[in-house]
């Protein structure tokens, strides 16, 4: 492989359990990958979470080693930088009123159709990110042990994704964590956000390595396989832990 200038990751279950903090051990890791190349996130996630699991986590740094990490929230529809004076706003592409209500209702209805609407949740169920609808079946901050056994195949989530895809042909609908389902724009994936981050950054698409759990053609990571980019697939953090130590040694420090 050859050496990357940009190193990008998906979040749950890659760097973190679902919606929960990075170990230190990634902190570290991290931090000294930003000593060397270019470091992006892109997740389904909303830029809160990015903070509380990554950001706020991270050990101490300089600001030229922080302004190397790329934030890219919702796939890429909102893509933000680290300066010294905080979180900066590169760009934000938000959905439309009529885009978000004809999403919500199809999927809270869909769901309730085929009996995904539970009865026990740990938060919302349904969130607004500005540019992407979220279902997660059990709330945004259910334990990790009940998203795992909630859809173990991904048999839910796939018929529900099928169900709302076929109510809202003209938004893009597909799987994203272990209980959730996301909407989007038409056309927005991982894919599209490596697309913007090679825009913005001017690195070649050639030039990056993505790492990710659900490289599988059902998972949410594929589009960025299937785009080209070099991938390297991880199951869970300390997968993606043991990557990182053997690959820290073969970037040259800037």
């Amino acid at each position: 492989m050859p050496t990357p200038r940009l190193v990008a990751f998906d979040l749950d279950d890659t760097l973190a359990p679902s919606k929960s903090a990075i170990d230190p051990r990634i902190g570290e890791l991290l931090i000294a990958l930003a000593e060397r190349v270019e470091v992006a996130i892109i997740s389904g996630g909303q830029l809160g979470q990015f903070t509380a699991q990554v950001v706020d986590r991270l050990p101490e740094a300089s600001d030229d080693v922080l302004s190397r990490l790329h934030l890219m929230p919702t796939c890429g529809t909102q893509y933000y930088r680290l300066t010294p004076a905080g979180i900066e706003t590169v760009y934000a592409r938000t959905l439309s009123d009529d885009q978000k209500a004809r999403a919500l209702a199809a999927v809270e209805e869909e769901a309730r159709r085929l009996g995904l609407w539970e009865a026990q949740t740990w938060g919302a169920i349904l969130e607004d990110r500005g540019s992407q609808i979220t279902f997660s079946a059990l709330g945004q901050t259910a334990p990790v042990d009940a998203k795992m056994a909630w859809d173990p195949t991904g048999e839910k989530k796939s018929a529900l994704r099928d169900a709302v895809a076929a109510r809202v042909p003209d938004l893009e609908v597909r799987s994203g964590g272990s209980t959730s389902v996301d909407i989007t724009e038409r056309g927005i994936d991982k894919a599209y956000g490596m697309r913007q981050l090679s825009d913005q950054t001017g690195i070649s698409l050639d030039d990056m390595l993505f790492v990710g759990d659900r490289l599988d053609e059902a998972g949410n990571d594929y589009p960025v396989l299937a785009m080209g980019v070099e991938c390297q697939a991880v199951e869970g953090w300390p997968d993606t832990a043991e990557f990182l130590e053997k690959l820290l040694p073969t970037l040259p420090p800037r």
